[in-house]
């Protein structure tokens, strides 16, 4: 009997921030990374993103560049030690909307899984917290002694999400018609397109713009935008952005 899965990106989606930027405060505090690296490099394109006068996939690039630059050379162990006091002091900083979805879908029997660009060592420890049955996340690559190479597998973009979607279905015999996705940005995209339950979390321009180009999805995606203490639905063929 096939499956019904319950796919969250996190970043945005589950999470109410970005779990990179608390992963790399941690690197300051403990001095894996200068302190002149987040003020000067990091900390202007975070700013600009704040302030909505710049993108989030450029503030991401820098974290993620400095991330590769930071780990080479590191332990695999010294890491995931870091991330795992990052979910345990941040980890419950959830959308309430998101959160009660996972509440739903474990009541409802449906498989948890988590798909996201964080690296790996972020997204196992979340999965693990709120008792997710899998998850998938950046690979930072190590040597046989537990080294980070410099070397990645990125998981942030649309097409190497949908190849892990490809590869769960596979693994768990999922009827993808029946199932749910959740997701915020472009990078969601074709998971997001090929379930029968897709929701758009406070999605950026971009995904909104290509949920309204593609009919099919724009027919069944659920938009949703949780600020303060409201959570609303708005109707995907009405939207009129400003």
């Amino acid at each position: 009997m096939k499956k019904t899965a319950a796919f969250f990106d996190i970043d945005g989606t589950l999470y109410r921030e970005t779990l990179m930027t608390e992963l790399f405060k941690k690197f300051v505090s403990h001095e894996l990374v200068a302190e002149n690296k987040w003020t000067d490099e990091v900390r202007p394109a975070f700013m600009k993103w704040d302030r909505r006068q710049g993108d989030y996939d450029s503030y991401m690039q820098k974290i993620v560049k400095i991330f590769k630059e930071t780990t080479l050379g590191l332990s695999k162990e010294h890491v995931e030690h870091i991330a795992r006091l990052v979910i345990m002091q941040k980890g419950d900083r959830l959308y309430q909307f998101t959160r009660n979805e996972i509440k739903r879908h474990k009541s409802e029997g449906n498989l948890i899984i988590a798909i996201s660009g964080a690296p790996i060592e972020l997204v196992r420890e979340m999965a693990r917290k709120h008792g997710f049955d899998d998850y998938r996340g950046s690979v930072y690559e190590t040597d046989e002694h537990g080294i980070y190479t410099g070397k990645s597998f990125p998981m942030g973009d649309s097409e190497s999400k949908n190849k892990e979607v490809d590869k769960l279905v596979e693994k768990y015999n999922i009827d993808l018609s029946k199932s749910y996705a959740y997701g915020d940005t472009a990078g969601d995209f074709l998971m997001l397109s090929r379930v029968g339950h897709p929701y758009a979390i406070n999605p950026t321009r971009e995904l909104i713009n290509r949920i309204t180009s593609t009919q099919e999805l724009l027919d069944k995606i659920k938009i949703i935008v949780e600020r303060k203490d409201v959570i609303y639905r708005i109707d995907p063929h009405d939207i009129d952005l400003i």
